[in-house]
């Protein structure tokens, strides 16, 4: 029905098909976007029976960040 009406608009009004070409591909990004942070992220847990924090499994020395923001390298630039 939806489908019928849509197609019905869009032969009647051409111009409307760029804007619903980049209206779709901006939720399809979105969602994908949305999808990956939830199912990616180290900071969201889904499974609480098996490893309820994982955080907590993180060594001191592994980086799990994009970028490291190290006061020293702050301090340098100050003085230098």
């Amino acid at each position: 029905m939806v489908i019928a009406f849509v197609t019905k608009t869009l032969k009647n009004h051409p111009a409307l098909i760029p804007l619903l070409v980049f209206i779709s591909g901006g939720t399809i990004m979105s969602g994908t976007y949305l999808a990956r942070l939830a199912l990616r992220n180290p900071d969201v847990s889904w499974d609480r029976k098996n490893n309820p924090e994982p955080w907590n499994n993180i060594a001191p020395n592994e980086q799990y960040k994009v970028t490291l923001c190290s006061q020293h390298g702050l301090l340098q630039a100050e003085e230098g």
